[in-house]
């Protein structure tokens, strides 16, 4: 497989397909360079088209992805109601169609991914803390027509525990919703220091799903490997995606 991509390491049905992107193997210049798929960081938009022409190749895709407007909300959209309207704002998309590609682009943020333990639907979620917070990955999981212990979940590179600070308001935003969220934190001046995926894995247990897989990648500290927002400022964007084989 291509260093461009990260293959999750989950055991899922071979009928489900789902990979990661890094930064290599693109063609998009300085800042965003290489493999740069946003088309709303300030890129050239044929430097971008090429970069997803080159990840419809190497991650074999049936279909062109299904792009989102990502306002770090809890919306969650069904490709195939959304997909004559445009582009939609939501954060989250699943499918229970084959060869419908699912996509969620990140630069620090929680990409996590979803798929039933039969590999009839899938779906994929981006969550900053906002997101994460409101319930965008509860909301995906009630797209789902099982239990929640029949839902296999996967969360992909993101900034790390050691570089995501944040204020006050966030840490009590979570502990107010959970209170196991105090773990995740650490204090760090008059700041926190905040676990992102700890946090996520904490809000699927408490929805019921066990079966929750890390990718353990911090986007922040491996600059060679992933676009960092926090790092960097102007940056690009990975993604990651799921569908389901034809």
């Amino acid at each position: 497989m291509s260093e461009s991509l990260i293959i999750p390491n989950w055991s899922v049905p071979s009928t489900v397909r789902a990979v990661s992107t890094t930064r290599l193997g693109g063609v998009s210049d300085t800042p965003w360079h290489a493999l740069n798929l946003g088309s709303h960081v300030g890129d050239d938009r044929e430097a971008v088209n090429r970069n997803r022409g080159l990840l419809t190749e190497i991650a074999q895709l049936p279909s062109e992805p299904f792009w989102l407007n990502q306002i770090h909300s809890a919306r969650v959209v069904e490709t195939a109601a959304a997909a004559s309207n445009g582009v939609p704002d939501a954060d989250a998309s699943f499918t229970r169609e084959a060869g419908k590609v699912c996509v969620v682009m990140t630069a620090d943020c929680l990409p996590v991914l979803f798929t039933n333990r039969q590999g009839t639907q899938v779906a994929a979620a981006h969550a900053g803390w906002r997101g994460l917070c409101d319930g965008v990955l509860e909301n995906t999981l009630n797209t789902f027509d099982c239990p929640p212990e029949e839902i296999i979940a996967w969360i992909g590179p993101a900034i790390g525990p050691r570089a995501f600070e944040v204020g006050a308001e966030v840490r009590e935003a979570f502990v107010k919703a959970q209170h196991a969220a105090e773990q995740c934190f650490v204090a760090h001046g008059d700041k926190y220091l905040a676990d992102l995926p700890e946090l996520a894995k904490l809000r699927l247990q408490r929805a019921g799903v066990e079966a929750i897989h890390q990718s353990q990648r911090c986007t922040f500290s491996e600059a060679e490997h992933f676009f960092s927002y926090r790092r960097d400022g102007q940056t690009g964007r990975m993604a990651s995606l799921i569908w389901i084989a034809e």
